[in-house]
Order: C-alpha cells, then sequence, then structure tokens
C-alpha cells in the first residue's frame, strides 16, 4: 500500500505536465502524535466556492507545528484567509508546504532559514478565516514548477504524503488493533 502511494505521488507530476518527475523528500509529520486514523483527504472538499487543496489537522491552540522534512523557509506570510501562514521548500525547491492559520512563529524564524525535519516552526492557532472554536493546522502541499514558486504552484493532496509518513509499525499496529476489535466485536 505504502509503495503504491509512493508510486501515485511520483507519477502524478508526470501526468499534470511537469518536465521532469520530482523526487519526493521524505517526511514526517506537521504535528506530533499524529495517528493515521485521524487523517482523511479533504483535498476536493468544497470551501467557500474554491477546492481545499489541503488537510486540516485538528488540534489545541498552541500545540508545535514541524518542518515535515529538511527545507527552508521560503515565505512568512499574512493573509485574511490562511492568517499566519509559512510556506517552506523542500531542499530541491521542488515542492512547497504550507502550513496556514498558525498562533504565531516559532522565535527568530526568519526567511531563508534553513529547517530540519521535525524542528518546530510555528504554533496551531485561529488566524485568518479559521473559526475561534476550532483551531487547526491548515497543511498544504504543491509542486512549485519550472520558476519554483512560492505561490500558485500545482496542488498536490497531502493526504497520502501523510499516511506514506507513518512508521510502518503505526500503520500495522493500528490495522491489527481495528481488526482485533471488529472481531471481538462480533464474538458472542
Amino acid at each position: 500500500m505504502r509503495t503504491v502511494l509512493v508510486a501515485v505521488l511520483l507519477i502524478l507530476p508526470v501526468m499534470l505536465g511537469a518536465a521532469k518527475r520530482p523526487v519526493l523528500p521524505e517526511l514526517g509529520y506537521p504535528l506530533a502524535e499524529i495517528k493515521p486514523r485521524e487523517l482523511r483527504s479533504q483535498f476536493t472538499d468544497k470551501r467557500r466556492g474554491h477546492r481545499h487543496n489541503a488537510i486540516d489537522l485538528m488540534r489545541k491552540r498552541g500545540t508545535p507545528v514541524m518542518a515535515v522534512t529538511d527545507g527552508i523557509i521560503r515565505k512568512l506570510y499574512r493573509s485574511k484567509t490562511g492568517g499566519i501562514s509559512i510556506y517552506m521548500f523542500d531542499c530541491s525547491k521542488e515542492y512547497c508546504f504550507f502550513y496556514g492559520h498558525l498562533d504565531h512563529y516559532a522565535k527568530n524564524l526568519h526567511e531563508g532559514q534553513q529547517v530540519h525535519k521535525g524542528e518546530v516552526i510555528g504554533f496551531v492557532g485561529y488566524t485568518g478565516n479559521a473559526k475561534r472554536s476550532a483551531p487547526h493546522l491548515h497543511f498544504a502541499v504543491s509542486l512549485t514548477g519550472p520558476r519554483h514558486l512560492w505561490f500558485g504552484g500545482i496542488p498536490v493532496d497531502p493526504y497520502p504524503m501523510l499516511l506514506a509518513a507513518a512508521p510502518p509499525s503505526v500503520v500495522v499496529g493500528e490495522t491489527e488493533a481495528a481488526l482485533g476489535a471488529a472481531v471481538s466485536d462480533t464474538e458472542p
């Protein structure tokens, strides 16, 4: 299953007209303790008349947000919709990772800064058009294209990327636990 997800992620850009296949960086989670069962694709969901093109990860305000891979902080941005946001490139500058609705940035975070996978770069919030009662991380991924743009690239569904990032033992263990629960529910 994991191999199929990675294959789809590598083939998708070619199908969308990219000149070459970008190498998928090794990803981690943007938040600590995400369980695969918490994830669901929201990529094609409609949000205020447009496609969501992201995944929302619900957490308490102030929860640390981490870099999903080694890379560089390309743009720190504040907008009416995304609120306090970070655009981060992977080392190849082929992928851009967007972190939106943050409460605030990590201390001394700045554009051009190199960051490492797992490093705290911000904190969950409800800035922009996020509801105050629903703090979350809006996480999006895009291909930057030949001009390596931080905004306006080709959106890529982060859901399969985050599923693929799960340690195999977590995915297998949770699947076995779910199967075990299903079996015990059916037994007399």
